[in-house]
This record gives C-alpha cells, structure tokens and sequence, in this order.
C-alpha cells in the first residue's frame, strides 16, 4: 500500500519561516512528482507548488513565489516545503500529493494519485 505522510506543521507568526515535510512508502519515491496543496478554513483546496521527480524543475502559485521553496531527498524518500515570510493568509490544512506524470495543469488536484492525512500550519500576527 502507498502511503504518503506528512510533518512539521505547528504555529508560527507573521515574518516567521516553518519547514513541512513529507515521506511515501509502498512505492519508488523518485518516479513520482510531488506537489503541495493547502486548503484554508472554509475555502477550497488550493495548490502550492511541485517538483519534478529529478528535483531540477519546480512551480509554485503567485502566493509563494519568492517565499516558498521545494525540495527532495530521492534516496531519504523525503520532500520539504520550506516556507518563508509566512503571512496570516497562510493559515492552511497543507497536503503532499503524488502523481506519475507531469502536466501543464499541475495545479489540478484530480492529477495526482496519492495524497497525505495533511499537517496544519497557524499564522498568527
């Protein structure tokens, strides 16, 4: 079984940085791009940013561009999302995902085939 886990949510104030992680088992960590979504309270699932299964190429949302930044460990099976300038907009249920192929629409939830429980990342000022 596939199974994906992410970490390191808690609280943080505004100006601060926070570090998300996430691991997959069940599966080759490096055939899969993974990607970051969040969800606010009471708003929809919204996507972060991705990164190529190789770690040369990455994308991110017009909110994190030049804060946020993604990272992958393929021989530790471990993905980062390194979070910087956090704003109180930030607040979010943050999710990885895990998909087989990369698409233009890499932001499209129904892409990816394996997501995790989500880890709760609080912005105070």
């Amino acid at each position: 079984q596939v199974q994906m886990v992410e970490s390191g949510g808690g609280e943080a104030q505004a100006g601060g940085s926070l570090t998300l992680s996430c691991t997959l088992t069940g599966a080759p960590f490096d055939d899969y791009t993974i990607v970051w979504f969040r969800q606010p309270p009471g708003k929809q699932r919204e996507a972060v940013g991705c990164i190529s299964w190789s770690g040369f190429s990455t994308y991110f949302a017009d909110f994190a561009e030049g804060r946020f930044t993604i990272t992958r460990d393929n021989a530790k099976k471990i993905a980062s999302l390194q979070m910087n300038s956090l704003k109180v907009e930030d607040t979010a249920m943050y999710y990885c995902a895990a998909g087989s192929f990369f698409s233009a629409s890499w932001f499209e939830p129904t892409l990816y085939e394996y997501w995790g429980q989500g880890t709760q990342v609080t912005v105070s000022s």
